[in-house]
C-alpha cells in the first residue's frame, strides 16, 4: 500500500536527481532516499556516466545501519555490469528489506530485470510510485532509448501577432529578461544546443548559461557552405564546446580556416536534421534544445527531429507581413494538417506567457 509519505520520498528523489540536470548522458537523472523508521537516513543522486548510481551514492553516505531500511529511488535499480556495479547487489549487501521505484528503465539491459532480481531475493519491490513524474523527469533518456535519437526542444521567443524580427531582421529584444534568463536555466539542462549558419551571422548567440549554470551545452551549428564569420562568439570555447555540421562536400578553404580555431567539424553526407540528431545519439547525448532560425525549425520539425515546444509569447505587436515568423513553410495547405500539440501548459515569465506542448505526431 502506497501512502502520502512514501509519494513525498518519491519526490524528494526528484529533487535529487535535478541536481544532475544536463550532466548525466546518456545516464538518466535519479535519485534516491533511504529511510528508517519513518526518518530520512541518507540521500544520493547520480552525478555524472562513471559516478555511482544514487542507490549506491545514499547507501554509502548513510551514517546510520540500513539493515530492515526502505529505499525510494525514482528509476529501477540496475542489475548488470556497466561502468559500474549493479545497484542490486549494494541494495542486498546493505541489508534493506524493502525499494519503491518511481518507474521501470526502459534500458533493455535493466527494464524489469533489476526488480526481479530483488524480488527473487525476498525483498518487497514497490513499483510505479508518482510514475507519470518520474517519467516526465527522464523523458529525454526514454525517448533516446526508445527511438535512439536525442529529444528535441525547439524553443522560440515571437511577439503577439506571431513575429520574431522587424521587418529588418532586427530581433533584441523579443522577450524579456525573465524569458532569457528561464531559457539560459534551460540551456543547462540540454547536452547541446542547435542553430544553423543564419543565426550565427545575424545574431552573433554566445548560446551559453551566462554563468546561470556552469553547466554548458555543447553548441552545434548546421551549416552547407561553411559561410561562417571568422570572428562570431562561439569560436571561443573557453566557456563552451563548439560543433560544426556540415556536408561531405563542402569548401575545403572556408573548411580549414574553422579548423585552424580548434573547432570539431563534422561532415556528413546527409545533412538533414534527423541525420544530425542520429549523429548526437551515437555521442550519448539525450537532450537537445533548438534554438534555430525558421528554415531550419521547420526542417526539424518535417522530419521528426523534434517533439516538444517552447514558445515565449511577448506582449508586443511588429506588424508587416515580410517580419519573420518563428517556423518557415511545412507544405501544409489546410488547417486540418496543422501539426497539434498535446499536454499543454502555459506560465507567466515576467510580462510574457511561455507556452509548452509536446507534438502529436511520431518519428518518421
Amino acid at each position: 500500500m502506497v501512502n502520502d509519505f512514501d509519494k513525498s520520498m518519491m519526490r524528494r528523489c526528484f529533487a535529487l536527481a535535478n541536481k544532475a540536470a544536463g550532466e548525466t548522458s546518456p545516464n538518466p537523472l535519479v535519485g534516491s532516499v533511504i529511510v528508517q523508521n519513518g526518518k530520512i537516513i541518507a540521500e544520493g543522486h547520480h552525478r555524472k556516466t562513471g559516478e555511482p548510481h544514487a542507490e549506491v551514492e545514499a547507501i554509502n553516505a548513510s551514517q546510520e545501519d540500513t539493515k530492515g531500511a526502505t529505499l525510494y529511488v525514482n528509476l529501477e535499480p540496475c542489475n548488470h555490469y556497466g561502468h559500474t556495479p549493479p545497484c542490486t547487489e549494494a541494495i542486498l549487501k546493505a541489508e534493506i528489506v524493502k525499494v519503491i521505484v518511481g518507474m521501470v528503465d526502459p534500458d533493455p539491459r535493466v527494464s524489469g530485470k533489476g526488480i526481479a532480481a530483488l524480488r527473487s531475493a525476498g525483498l518487497e519491490v514497490i513499483v510505479g510510485v508518482e510514475e507519470a513524474d518520474a517519467n516526465e523527469l527522464n523523458e529525454a533518456f526514454v525517448h533516446r532509448i526508445v527511438y535512439q535519437r536525442p529529444f528535441g526542444i525547439l524553443k522560440y521567443a515571437m511577439t503577439l501577432d506571431g513575429k520574431i524580427a522587424t521587418t529588418t531582421g532586427n530581433s533584441s529584444w523579443v522577450s524579456s529578461s525573465q524569458s532569457r534568463h528561464y531559457v539560459h536555466r534551460l540551456r543547462s539542462t540540454c547536452d547541446a544546443v542547435i542553430v544553423g549558419g543564419n543565426t550565427v551571422r545575424l545574431d552573433n548567440p554566445q548560446l551559453t548559461t551566462h554563468q546561470v549554470s556552469k553547466n554548458n551545452p555543447v553548441r552545434v551549428v548546421l551549416s552547407k557552405t561553411l559561410s561562417l564569420p571568422l570572428s562570431a562568439n562561439i569560436w571561443q570555447q573557453q566557456e563552451a564546446k563548439t560543433l560544426i555540421f556540415t556536408q561531405a562536400d563542402c569548401d575545403s578553404v572556408k573548411l580549414g580556416y574553422l579548423l585552424d580555431y580548434g573547432l570539431e567539424i563534422i561532415q556528413l553526407s546527409d545533412l538533414r536534421p534527423c541525420e544530425v540528431m542520429k549523429a548526437l545519439y551515437r555521442m550519448g547525448l539525450n537532450k537537445v534544445l533548438w534554438e534555430c532560425g525558421p528554415t531550419l525549425s521547420s526542417a526539424a520539425l518535417k522530419d521528426g527531429s523534434i517533439q516538444k515546444i517552447l514558445a515565449f509569447i511577448a506582449p508586443k505587436l511588429i506588424g508587416g507581413t515580410r517580419a519573420p515568423s518563428p517556423i518557415g513553410d511545412l507544405g501544409l495547405q489546410v488547417m486540418d494538417d496543422a501539426i497539434k500539440l498535446e499536454k499543454i501548459s502555459l506560465t507567466q515569465v515576467g510580462p510574457d506567457f511561455l507556452v509548452e506542448g509536446y507534438l502529436s505526431l511520431g518519428l518518421k
